[in-house]
């Protein structure tokens, strides 16, 4: 499994005292250069023993900042140890201050304990669906498992992510560890968890597949009809 759970939900605690952003605002917060991201994982987005700073997120974060997005605010919603079913109660509760897009990278650990690609595929196809009722934007980040877990479900699992952006007509990162899983010189010596170095490439491999999607929201608001009356914003969800 990927992780320590207790480390993680303190940093999830920590994470839910970000600034609340008002039901309806999703997507004029990116129009205005400070998007809002929460990149909803597990270990591999919390920065397992790593400072919070080397982090994708943050790295993200400073990146979008430095390139053209000076308010962007990435949130790390990383819980170590979480799987696929705990997309749906997290994102819920992520409701409460409503991203513009969430980044759902979810799913390494259903692989490592061999849940059926059928089962991660409806979590996390029941979170898609409810942030896009909420207005907001998904990016998929793929994942695959390692070799020794047989071809069958080593290509199950892979396909899994791809059959279900492909479905939800959603942006999709192939694999969240493109260039990092495998080489030593960017993982920590467990060889599953990235080093300082190794976030590093994770973090332009998110950027290069965000960017293009930051650049539709901030076009889309002054695409819209200037009387077009406002949808209701969803109700803020209790966490669970």
């Amino acid at each position: 499994m990927l992780g320590r759970s207790f480390a993680g939900l303190v940093l999830a605690a920590v994470t839910f005292l970000a600034p609340a952003t008002a039901p309806g605002d999703t997507g004029k917060q990116a129009a205005a250069g400070r998007p809002r991201i929460v990149c909803l994982g597990d270990s591999l987005t919390e920065g397992y023993s790593l400072a919070p700073e080397q982090a994708w997120p943050d790295l993200l974060q400073v990146a979008l900042r430095r390139e053209g997005w000076p308010g962007a605010v990435v949130v790390n919603a990383g819980v170590s140890g979480s799987t696929s079913a705990s997309a749906l109660s997290r994102l819920k509760w992520q409701l409460r201050s409503p991203p513009d897009v969430l980044i759902l990278a979810l799913g390494a650990n259903d692989g490592l304990r061999g849940i059926a690609a059928e089962e991660t595929k409806k979590n996390l196809a029941a979170a898609i669906d409810l942030a896009e009722e909420s207005g907001i934007v998904v990016l998929l980040a793929g994942m695959k498992m390692p070799p020794n877990y047989g071809p069958e479900y080593t290509k199950q699992f892979e396909g899994t992510f791809s059959a279900l952006a492909a479905d939800k007509k959603i942006a999709l990162i192939p694999f969240l560890l493109e260039g990092v899983a495998g080489d030593p010189a960017l993982n920590l010596a467990d060889g599953i968890h990235p080093n300082a170095k190794g976030y590093e490439v994770i973090a332009q491999t998110v950027e290069r597949h965000l960017e293009p999607l930051l650049a539709e929201l901030m076009a889309a608001p002054a695409a819209a009809p200037a009387s077009s009356a406002a949808t209701p914003a969803p109700a803020a969800v209790a966490a669970q």
